[in-house]
């Protein structure tokens, strides 16, 4: 049974994902496409513009959604996910490095200097909150939220004193608008990098159980630990540098997965991973419809949603403890 409804989920997908290749400015046809009738400016759209974009927005999401599932799990927080970790500013302080650094420098050394920065801001969340008592479980996003403006503002005084500003901005929001032929592949490292995830998924359950339980029963820790920072900071990265900042996915996606199903990676990731990327596909297409021809970008419409969900996973709190 579970099996047929994955399947299922994975129709639904592909579903969205048929008809994101067929919404934007340029009207194409189906019809003209799937007979082979299209003329050549369709068929560029399409395979240059469409249909990478589309890759992109899956990827990208599934690969969000199962990071935030990890952070969730090593740091033993709902409310954690790399936007509320300072993980996301750390990875567009290492871009903007990268581009003072050597301004010419290829996609992949982009993604290894955000990588890089991410995993040390990442590691650096983790250790204040080792360092500081946490009387409420809420106030482990808010410790990341500023840590994650701190970063930002080093960011922003960095870019103002060197006229990158417009620099800044660029990967600031999340928008697939360019994402074309031959920039978007960076992506599937995000892809590898999920499934990597999904075979140590029983030791990153064990993991979220804490250090002196999970270490009884065998499993290194600290090793664990650092195999699941170098997935999501390296995931973080890879989408940052490809379409910038998408805010709280991995918030929303794991929890409402978590609900029904429980807290087994194993069972869970694959529902987590289809999610992400559906939400990611919904949101793009939301953003293509309502301005149309005009477009909000999909990290605009996911900050919308999840700062709702989160205040939401705020409010179920506090009433379940009264």
């Amino acid at each position: 049974m579970n099996v047929m409804r994955l399947v299922l989920a994975l129709i639904a997908l592909a579903a969205l994902a048929l008809a994101s290749l067929f919404l934007g400015v340029s009207e194409v046809s189906p019809l003209a496409v799937l007979s082979g009738t299209a003329d050549e400016k369709a068929m560029l759209v399409i395979w240059a513009s469409r249909v990478p974009r589309t890759i992109a927005l899956m990827l990208a999401g599934a690969g969000l959604a199962v990071s935030g599932t990890l952070m969730q799990m090593l740091a033993r927080n709902r409310f954690v996910e790399p936007s509320t970790a300072g993980t996301v500013e750390s990875a567009g302080l290492g871009m903007l490095i990268a581009l003072i650094v050597s301004p010419t420098i290829p996609v992949i050394g982009k993604m290894l200097f955000a990588s890089a920065f991410a995993l040390a801001g990442t590691a650096l969340f983790l250790a204040i909150l080792r360092r500081i008592p946490l009387r409420s479980i809420v106030m482990v996003p808010l410790v990341g939220l500023m840590l994650g403006g701190v970063i930002y503002s080093i960011s922003a005084f960095i870019a103002y004193r060197l006229d990158m500003m417009q620099s800044l901005a660029a990967f600031d929001n999340g928008d697939f608008s360019a994402v074309l032929r031959g920039r978007y592949e960076i992506l599937w490292l995000a892809f590898a990098l999920t499934v990597a995830a999904y075979v140590a998924a029983d030791r990153f359950t064990l993991a979220g159980l804490g250090e002196e339980f999970s270490t009884n029963l065998g499993l290194n820790y600290r090793r664990i630990m650092t195999f699941g920072l170098v997935i999501v900071s390296m995931v973080t990265a890879s989408v940052v540098v490809t379409a910038g900042v998408i805010p709280f996915l991995g918030l929303i996606v794991p929890n409402v997965v978590s609900m029904p199903m429980g807290d087994s990676l194993r069972r869970t990731l694959p529902w987590i991973a289809i999610l992400g990327a559906g939400l990611v596909l919904v949101c793009d297409m939301v953003g293509r419809i309502v301005i149309a021809p005009f477009e909000i970008p999909v990290g605009a419409v996911l900050g919308v949603i999840g700062s709702a969900f989160f205040l939401y996973l705020i409010l179920r709190r506090k009433t379940r403890a009264a």
